[in-house]
């Protein structure tokens, strides 16, 4: 089950911010420190600056945000909608050559576990979930939605595109990758009605996010304990949620890759001799065709892809039960993770990977900068992955499991800065 309501966004003002483009950016979680230089130049009324500022020597980051919040209220650059209002959110974009729709609800989703049930797939950390909790004590504000999941069993997403199907979207933006996000109302009392009876039926599975939900618990029972008995209807017991269907064809997982340096006790061919006792291999000269071979085998198999010593090889697992022995612990639906897989066979058994080597992993989404640095490192070795099946991360949370670290990229990301849902009264 799973409890939303429409609430009252806080938007920006677009008869004075007239490039929207300029002042939205991604989630912080996936910007790097040359985009957010980027984003901090880019314009002074950029989000970024709320949402993930620069540390300055002897400021407090966190109070800086929510003074430019507060400020820039007062002067109407960010203003707050009359109505509270569920908003229909739809990104169009190219993957693969591919043009796609992904169309999904913001809402203000409820945290108390007696009216939402939500499962999550992702393991936290202590030191993202300090800095998230820091900024939403000081701006008392959720700046950017987590991304949620469920299976639309009462075509939710398809009235809702009825209901726009002939209205202009009040907010339009092209970002740096060309994603066209658009955004509309969805003001009616009726719809909105059938909307939040519909969502009281269905289970939620975080997607993006986890470390924000967490956040946000917490920072409720602070809260509450602060307010009781009258703080059960305030604002900060809801979370700003969007919510895409399971099924959706628009729906995009990007695989995330690994890249590592060969420690000085192993060396490639020892590395390869160790491999074949697992796997079958498979040389392919071309980048383009080893990459259709392993897509295209990982419909029906569990197979790796590698790049080293300026070759491709695909890695396809002899036995898949030496995970039943490896992990006895875990249920059969993490076993058959192809991440599991590289994380315990090849980094734990071949290369017995210390925990410090572990740390030491880069991760990616783009394999052409793994096979550049690969050549320009003759130590450095790509491991390449499938993407992980939206039905492999539900099974996962639906035991209760998390799935290992940097396992998903959903794809494309939401904007920061397109509705902020406030918890003042």
């Amino acid at each position: 089950m799973t409890e939303i309501k429409p609430f009252r966004a806080i938007v920006y003002n677009q008869a004075i911010v007239k490039e929207l483009s300029k002042v939205v950016c991604p989630p912080y979680d996936v910007i790097s420190q040359a985009r957010q230089n980027y984003y901090h130049d880019v314009s002074p009324h950029n989000f970024i600056h709320i949402l993930f500022g620069k540390d300055v020597p002897g400021e407090d980051k966190y109070r800086r945000a929510a003074e430019l919040f507060q400020k820039w209220q007062k002067e109407n650059i960010l203003v707050q909608e009359e109505k509270p209002c569920v908003y229909f959110y739809s990104q169009q974009y190219r993957i693969r050559g591919e043009q796609k729709t992904r169309f999904g609800l913001i809402a203000a989703m409820s945290l108390d576990e007696k009216k939402s049930c939500v499962y999550g797939h992702e393991h936290t950390r202590l030191e993202p979930k300090t800095d998230r909790l820091h900024l939403l004590r000081k701006v008392k504000a959720n700046l950017s939605p987590i991304f949620v999941l469920f299976s639309d069993k009462k075509r939710i997403i398809q009235k809702c595109c009825d209901y726009i199907r002939d209205r202009e979207p009040f907010i339009e933006i092209s970002d740096d990758e060309k994603t066209v996000h658009r955004v509309w109302r969805i003001e009616s009392d009726s719809l909105l009605e059938k909307i939040q009876q519909a969502m009281r039926s269905e289970d939620s599975f975080i997607a993006d996010g986890h470390h924000r939900y967490e956040v946000a618990r917490v920072y409720r029972e602070e809260m509450l304990k602060k307010s009781e008995p009258q703080g059960e209807g305030r604002e900060f017991n809801y979370l700003l949620s969007y919510f895409t269907n399971v099924e959706s064809h628009g729906l995009s997982i990007l695989p995330i890759h690994r890249l590592i340096t060969l420690s000085q006790k192993v060396e490639s061919l020892t590395l390869l001799e160790g491999l074949k006792e697992h796997f079958q291999l498979e040389e392919i000269k071309d980048k383009v065709r080893f990459f259709f071979l392993l897509q295209k085998a990982g419909n029906t198999e569990h197979v790796l892809g590698m790049y080293l010593a300026h070759a491709f090889y695909l890695l396809r697992l002899k036995n898949i039960k030496i995970l039943d022995k490896l992990m006895p612990e875990k249920p059969v639906e993490y076993r058959r993770l192809d991440v599991s897989i590289l994380n315990n066979i090849v980094f734990n058994q071949i290369m017995s990977f210390t925990q410090e080597e572990k740390e030491q992993i880069t991760y990616g989404i783009d394999p052409d900068e793994f096979i550049q640095m690969v050549d320009t490192h003759k130590r450095n070795v790509a491991f390449f992955l499938n993407p992980v099946k939206v039905q492999q991360i539900i099974a996962v949370a639906l035991k209760g499991e998390k799935m290992p670290p940097k396992s998903t990229y959903f794809y494309p990301k939401l904007l920061s800065g397109l509705l902020v849902h406030s918890h003042q009264e």
